[in-house]
């Protein structure tokens, strides 16, 4: 069995792997900490690996104490992955966007593949068929923008999101829901339509903590894969962990 961390901008991810590589436990916690491992660990005392992906800094020691109970595995620059790159700044590339594409790639190989993730941030990752990334693009993500509004405005509020909203908002609440919410889809399905005037036979991968808004409004036919940057983790601790 494998243990795998996802530390994002929002929350941190905990999932154990099965060998068929599926989720058998699932949690998500606002901060990491080395108690709440070790009783996954003792939960599941099959566990020998673990590989962590991180957008953020980890606690002083952590390494070192997670190392000493499990093969441990951090994704970074020198990692072994399945797949190639032509990304010219690939240090600061996030282990989400590069757990994301290698799932991606496994899931459905030998494709042009369009990742979109919507969480924090809104990314969008091609890989094309050859297996080789080439980079993407990256904006605010849904939360961003309503923070946004109300942080750098005198006097709008902060609203939630909601999955339907009108075009027309009849009043600020929901002239901000409709601004923000109908925007964030007139753009995602711009971009795909930017990349499939450019890429023939593309498939459309979307995911990400917000993905109620987006997976039944869109035009395209496009696949919703929950997890998919735990998803690619595992496999790239497969990798490493078999050669």
């Amino acid at each position: 069995m494998n243990l795998i961390i996802d530390v994002g901008n929002t929350l941190v991810k905990i999932a154990v792997f099965d060998q068929q590589q599926e989720i058998v436990q699932l949690s998500s916690y606002t901060d990491i900490d080395i108690a709440t491992i070790k009783n996954t660990i003792k939960k599941f005392p099959g566990i020998k690996a673990c590989m962590i992906g991180s957008v953020r800094e980890l606690p002083d020691g952590f390494h070192e104490q997670l190392s000493s109970l499990v093969r441990l595995y951090i994704l970074g620059q020198e990692t072994r992955l399945p797949i190639k790159h032509q990304y010219q700044t690939f240090e600061t590339l996030g282990a989400d966007r590069i757990a994301g594409v290698v799932a991606a790639n496994h899931l459905y190989p030998a494709q042009n593949i369009l990742l979109i993730e919507t969480g924090t941030c809104i990314t969008y990752d091609f890989i094309d068929a050859a297996g080789i990334y080439h980079g993407g693009g990256i904006s605010p993500g849904i939360h961003l923008r309503f923070t946004a509004l109300h942080n750098f405005t005198d006097k709008l509020p902060l609203v939630e999101p909601v999955s339907d909203i009108d075009l027309v908002g009849n009043s600020t609440e929901t002239s901000i829901q409709s601004g923000v919410i109908n925007g964030v889809k007139a753009e995602v399905q711009g971009i795909i339509t930017g990349y499939e005037d450019n890429y023939e036979y593309l498939t459309i991968i979307l995911s990400g903590g917000n993905l109620e808004y987006f997976d039944k409004n869109l035009k395209n036919n496009i696949f919703a894969v929950p997890n998919i940057v735990l998803t690619g983790l595992n496999i790239i601790l497969e990798f490493n962990d078999k050669n």
